[in-house]
């Protein structure tokens, strides 16, 4: 799209034809008073006009050249200080960016061979880490952060958009790393006092864990409802199978345990409290299946408007009038035969 940044400045086209319109007034009032006061004297009027014929007045093509040339060059120079410009069409979506905190259980459960990829047993850490990873992959317009807990809960990874690093985080995490036991009230807290900090509206905290809360200093009811307070809405994943008893690693050897308990009602009040939801992970497809539904209710676009980004277009009509100029320099006598014809 085709505009221009001064419009009003085409008022400047004017202001020769008002030049042309005062000097001709002046000239026609010098021109009556000098026939008014210069009277030619001759006995004979008729004879001395047949002798000196005189031809209608006019401008030669020089005069004519010269004046299309200041025209030329005042219109460049007015075109140019209206400053035209070719307005290029950008279309913009932002999308909304969230700040997504996953805190993720690392306690000794975590060993538990109750998945199946491929036909082959797997732990519920293997999965979660796979699952996991492909979620954080599709976050790319939001901040995402890592705490871990068992015994205790640490910040892993802070909010960032460095999505690579978070993963790398994810992947090296190992079962036991912070202790045997389930902190999940020290999680939640602790990730209400870094979501905290972000924008209200935007803090989600993404809850992975596959048993009771068995540690920790503070509940986790009462940290769901500290969530509520500062807006954190908490979608909580239980991850486990439904079978009684479970094979796991315990120094070395496999071992089969049916005192893996799994609070469904705990996780579904936390997300309840907050505003988020449950989900239940009992194989891999519905872990997929769970962090699909998370990514369409997360993600939403916000706004989308177009926007024009200007390219000058000043230097065509500037080169013009520098190249009239130039013209004007190089053939001054265009003027002077003017200037000589108005002396006569």
């Amino acid at each position: 799209m085709f505009e221009f940044h001064r419009p009003w400045l085409a008022l400047l086209l004017l202001v020769p034809l008002l030049l042309w319109w005062l000097g001709r007034r002046h000239h026609g009032g010098a021109t009556e008073r000098a026939r008014r006061q210069i009277t030619l004297l001759h006995p004979d009027t008729a004879r001395m006009v047949l002798s000196f014929p005189v031809r209608p007045a006019g401008e030669p093509a020089s005069s004519r050249l010269y004046l299309l040339l200041l025209a030329l060059t005042w219109l460049a120079l007015t075109l140019t200080l209206m400053g035209p410009r070719w307005m290029e069409p950008w279309q913009q979506e932002r999308i909304e960016g969230y700040d997504l905190l996953l805190a993720v259980d690392a306690s000794h459960s975590m060993e538990a061979l109750d998945f199946t990829v491929g036909g082959r047993q797997v732990s519920r850490m293997q999965v979660v880490k796979g699952v996991m990873g492909r979620f954080i992959e599709g976050r790319r317009n939001d901040r995402v952060g890592l705490v871990i807990f068992g015994s205790q809960a640490f910040v892993l990874s802070p909010l960032t958009l460095d999505r690579q690093a978070v993963r790398r985080l994810l992947e090296n995490l190992s079962p036991r790393m912070a202790g045997d036991g389930t902190a999940m009230g020290d999680a939640i807290a602790l990730g209400v006092k870094k979501l905290r900090q972000r924008p209200e509206g935007s803090r989600v905290l993404v809850l992975v864990a596959d048993g009771e809360n068995t540690t920790g200093i503070i509940p986790p009811l009462e940290a769901a409802r500290l969530a509520a307070a500062e807006g954190v809405r908490i979608y909580a994943i239980g991850v486990g199978s439904e079978q009684e008893e479970v094979a796991i690693m315990e120094n070395g050897h496999l071992v089969t345990r049916s005192d893996l308990g799994f609070d469904e009602e705990v996780m579904r009040t936390l997300a309840r409290l907050t505003g988020g939801a449950y989900f239940r992970a009992t194989d891999t497809d519905t872990l997929e299946r769970i962090y699909g539904e998370i990514d369409r209710l997360e993600r939403s676009v916000a706004e989308s408007r177009t926007l024009y980004i200007p390219h000058p277009l000043f230097r065509w009509p500037l080169g013009l009038a520098l190249l009239l100029l130039l013209l004007l320099g190089l053939f001054p006598a265009l003027r002077g035969r003017r200037l000589e014809l108005r002396r006569d």
